[in-house]
């Protein structure tokens, strides 16, 4: 007996190879009785050695489903005679009891075929070569469709990469502009100080301008790895993390933001809560995207609030809750797919183009992330992290 995993070309080229005057193929699912079934018809057909020269091929069916239509099985197990002819297909749970019943038969053709062997021989290796040659067909323009699928695949997740790290490059380009023109706007025209900022808040001014752009060099070296893979190679280097600090420093960041549209951000974040174990650069991020959505959603005069918990003793939870337009309850399980969009949203970015990025950070964190939302009445993002140890 020979078990087989085999291409379905190859499996039937292997049965032409084959002197065996009695050729049968056995196919199987994966259930657990798979191997019983194929020990009890295994040790009957020993009984019959004496009698008969014969193969058993074991054909699993989900490996080869070209050869389930090629016999166009309905059923498992089953036991198909391919040679002699004519052909024979059993099936159901009681094989043994089948082929026993169906021996006599068998070897009748077995003993009409042994007469005029070479010319059987001729004619079934006529029948199993044009077949071979259609099964062979078959599997090349399978895996040309395969590939096909997988470069449109990859086109699109490209395309969606692109458009998510374009749309979340606005948030440290603002946060930079806004730094640089604080500082510039200390001089007039005849480069004479107008306004006399501190020295501590220029350096505070600079050194944030400078963080910003690392942040869009990262994100461009990001882009730059999607237009060259099938997947966003996100290098995640996950360290001691003071969550609460980043949180408290990206609230600073936002104020200006927030002032132009009369908005309040109110942070709710415990003087105890512990360190995680994160990407400082994406975890900031995750939170930057959440809050430019939750501005962009929320009216003038609106309230966005920011707050963390300690949920569990191995995950911090961060949140971020706006008043804005909500999310109706049947799309909520779609906004982080790549590049879905609200109906609203059809000629704007929004939910959707950068949330799906988020879920992949959070993701590579081993954290989750969801949304509390209900239409007219806000929405609340949340995502975990865990805590360093």
């Amino acid at each position: 007996m020979r078990s087989s995993s085999e291409t379905p070309t190859e499996h039937l080229k292997s049965v032409i190879k084959s002197d065996a005057s009695l050729q049968l193929l056995l196919f199987v699912d994966k259930r657990t009785t798979a191997k019983e079934q194929i020990h009890q018809i295994s040790q009957y057909l020993d009984t019959l050695k004496p009698d008969c020269d014969f193969e058993l091929h074991v054909v699993e069916v989900s490996e080869q489903p070209y050869l389930v239509e090629h016999y166009k099985l309905v059923a498992t197990p089953a036991l198909v005679k391919i040679r002699p002819e004519p052909r024979h297909i059993l099936a159901g749970s009681n094989l043994v009891a089948q082929l026993e019943e169906s021996w006599p038969y068998w070897q009748h053709s077995l003993s009409a075929s042994l007469l005029d062997d070479q010319m059987d021989l001729a004619t079934d290796t006529t029948s199993f070569a044009d077949a071979a040659q259609l099964m062979q067909l078959s599997d090349q323009m399978f895996q040309l469709r395969q590939e096909n699928e997988a470069l449109q695949d990859q086109l699109r997740f490209k395309d969606r990469m692109i458009a998510m790290l374009a749309h979340d490059l606005r948030n440290p380009l603002t946060a930079a502009t806004i730094a640089l023109e604080t500082l510039n706007g200390q001089w007039d025209e005849d480069n004479e100080i107008i306004k006399d900022l501190s020295p501590a808040l220029i350096q505070r001014l600079t050194k944030h301008a400078h963080a910003q752009t690392q942040i869009i060099e990262r994100m461009i070296t990001n882009l730059l790895e999607a237009s060259q893979g099938s997947e966003l190679a996100l290098k995640t280097h996950p360290k001691q993390l003071d969550l609460s600090g980043l949180c408290q420093e990206i609230a600073l960041r936002v104020h200006n933001v927030l002032k132009a549209k009369s908005q309040v951000l109110e942070s709710d974040i415990p003087p105890d809560i512990p360190n995680v174990h994160a990407d400082v650069d994406q975890v900031q991020q995750v939170i930057l995207n959440l809050l430019d959505n939750a501005m962009k959603y929320t009216p003038e005069g609106g309230e966005i609030k920011l707050s963390i918990l300690h949920r569990t003793t191995q995950k911090v939870q961060v949140s971020i809750c706006d008043n804005g337009l909500g999310i109706p309850l049947e799309k909520q399980q779609y906004i982080f797919d790549n590049q879905y969009r609200l109906d609203r949203d059809q000629d704007q970015a929004g939910y959707g183009m950068g949330l799906a990025l988020c879920k992949r950070i959070v993701g590579n964190h081993y954290g989750e992330i969801w949304v509390d939302s209900a239409p007219h009445h806000g929405s609340c993002f949340h995502f975990t992290l865990p805590v360093y140890r």
